[in-house]
């Protein structure tokens, strides 16, 4: 969305404007655009086709669940991506990154580990692993 390489075109079903200030967790089914604060955790619906755009003028403190996720802003709390994540020039990121495909632009700033796979992507879905069998 914020790189000049990036042509695809998202409407967005919800917008959280600048001048707004929303306290709690957000669960999403489409496209949201936060401009303003959100102080809770941002979690897209399974099986949904969700994408998350955080704006320069956005910030989100709580952990960020979704397919897609584009940060042009501030996060403070772990992402969990589980299709793409763009981290454009503004993006500050204090906390993990798990990822499947990514692209990073230069001047974006991630304090915390970049952990690429799709089944650390998808952990922060509610998604449970299988476990391993024990064997007496």
């Amino acid at each position: 969305m914020f790189s000049a390489k990036t042509n695809n075109h998202i409407d967005f079903d919800t917008v959280i404007s600048a001048r707004t200030e929303i306290r709690g967790d957000v669960t999403v089914k489409g496209a949201i655009q936060i401009d303003g604060v959100l102080k809770g955790n941002l979690i897209a619906e399974p099986g949904s086709k969700a994408s998350v755009r955080i704006s320069d003028k956005g910030r989100v403190e709580g952990r960020i669940t979704a397919p897609n996720v584009i940060i042009n802003g501030e996060v403070h709390g772990d992402i969990h991506a589980y299709d793409y994540i763009e981290l454009a020039k503004k993006a500050r990121i204090t906390g993990d990154v798990h990822y499947a495909s990514m692209e990073m632009v230069l001047g974006a700033q991630v304090n915390g580990q970049l952990i690429h796979g799709s089944a650390s992507a998808k952990a922060g879905t509610g998604v449970t692993q299988p476990e391993m069998a024990k064997v007496d």
